[in-house]
């Protein structure tokens, strides 16, 4: 292969993986859970929590 010629496909290879990473960047960026769904989560596991654990007798 001609070395211009790999060098130019190089160059788009490497423009490629750098738009890709944006992409991925970004995508992560957005996936973080916000400060509601967070707290929804942790209500849940103490609402489950209080499910599993038998209640104390009453007399």
């Amino acid at each position: 292969m001609h070395p211009d010629t790999h060098l130019q496909l190089h160059h788009l290879r490497a423009a490629e993986l750098r738009a890709q990473a944006e992409t991925h960047r970004l995508a992560t960026e957005a996936k973080r859970p916000s400060e509601l769904r967070a707290r929804l989560g942790w209500t849940l596991v103490e609402v489950g929590l209080r499910l599993a654990t038998p209640n104390p007798a009453v007399a």
